[in-house]
């Protein structure tokens, strides 16, 4: 039988899962407004972006035009207490343009870790992310030499 804490790690994994699936990989934005409290805080954001619900709609929204056919795979997830780790690998070829850069035509694979902090059943704060690096070395916007 679960505790109370139980279900509340198990709820968080569950709304974790639905942002990747849902949002990330079935493009439905709107699921956002349901899954990140309004207070919702991404420590990862590049500079510039808009914070907030808003603010990852329009990161999620442009990877989304970037990789049209973008997909995540959710390779592993923990969770403890109010947080769950996730760490994924995303795979697509890039259509759109993406920070700038314009359509290579480049099918990349980018790993990803991500920290999630929950309250109620709602995304509050995220850490982490995409490894960018690896991204924009496989689209050869920068070189992969050291």
């Amino acid at each position: 039988m679960f505790t109370e804490v139980n279900k509340s790690i198990e709820t968080n994994k569950t709304a974790n899962r639905r942002f990747y699936e849902e949002v990330i990989n079935q493009k439905k934005l709107a699921i956002v407004d349901e899954i990140a409290a309004t207070t919702y805080v991404n420590h990862g954001f590049p500079v510039g972006q808009p914070t907030g619900r808003d603010g990852l709609k329009r990161f999620v929204g442009a990877f989304h035009t970037a990789f049209a056919d973008g997909h995540l795979t959710i390779d592993q997830m923990i969770a403890e207490g109010d947080t769950v780790a996730t760490r994924l690998t995303f795979h697509g070829t890039q259509t759109g343009e993406f920070q700038g850069i314009a359509p290579t035509g480049k099918k990349v694979t980018m790993p990803a870790l991500d920290m999630a902090r929950y309250e109620g059943g709602k995304l509050v704060e995220q850490w982490g992310g995409p490894d960018q690096m690896s991204l924009l070395q496989q689209l050869g916007a920068i070189s992969s030499r050291v």
